[in-house]
């Protein structure tokens, strides 16, 4: 697989992770898939940086560490108030190295002129050096999760001498009416297989396995609303002791 334009490569790492099976979502338990899914590994890349003029995409995952879980009782806030006991399973000590890159969104006509992927690849980098413009999680809240940059395939992996795993349907991500310019929330789930420790993700479009979940209405950006463009952005950075240009 070709490395993609404006790609980035990024280790992320965190005590506990809960990338939730939807199944365990119903009743008082969560149970964590063995490895992340594409819409986690998503959000940790649009905490990293993101704009609406751009969507990530994420192409390969490489599990570092070996999968193990470790259960606990938790009392998480009721939708009618109070609290109630759960049981939820939770990944322990996880590491994985990420490969992603990020595309336009051309579902946003409006925001055609904030189209410059020079400007926006650079602030990614700086904002990845940073450890990210948000907080990272993993899966869920709870999980506090930490990024660094790093060169996708270094170093040693508990999986790299298991020559392939197949993990069975699986839950891969959400199609969102601002990136797919229709007006529902769909579910997409797919296949994984890992090869040697690494998981290359279906591009959303490729899972063939799709159930819709709801309709719902695109959020508008552009002039007029809270939107700061790449070119502010920029220039605001470039303000920053020791931000110069060069030191991009």
């Amino acid at each position: 697989m070709e490395t993609p334009k404006n790609s980035i490569q990024f280790k992320v790492w965190g005590r506990y992770a809960l990338f939730t099976d939807p199944i365990t979502k119903l009743g008082g338990e969560r149970c964590s898939y063995h490895i992340p899914t594409y819409e986690a590994l998503k959000g940790v890349a649009k905490s990293i940086y993101w704009k609406p003029t751009l969507i990530w995409y994420i192409d390969k995952v490489r599990i570092m560490k070996t999968v193990r879980t470790q259960t606990k009782g938790t009392k998480p806030l009721k939708m009618s108030g109070g609290n109630e006991l759960s049981i939820y399973t939770y990944l322990v000590d996880v590491e994985y190295q990420v490969l992603a890159h990020f595309d336009w969104n051309y579902h946003r006509p409006e925001l055609v002129k904030d189209r410059i992927d020079g400007k926006h690849f650079q602030i990614t980098q700086r904002m990845l050096e940073r450890g990210g413009r948000q907080d990272i999680f993993l899966g869920t809240r709870d999980c506090q999760g930490y990024v660094e940059t790093c060169n996708f395939g270094d170093g040693i992996g508990a999986y790299d001498d298991v020559d392939e795993l197949s993990y069975g349907l699986m839950f891969h991500g959400f199609d969102y009416p601002d990136e797919t310019g229709k007006n529902e929330m769909v579910t997409r789930f797919w296949r994984p297989v890992m090869k040697n420790g690494i998981i290359e993700f279906d591009h959303p479009e490729r899972c063939s396995v799709r159930k819709f979940v709801r309709t719902m209405q695109s959020k508008s950006f552009g002039e007029g609303f809270n939107f700061k463009d790449v070119e502010t952005e920029y220039e605001e950075l470039l303000l920053q002791p020791g931000m110069e240009d060069g030191n991009l």
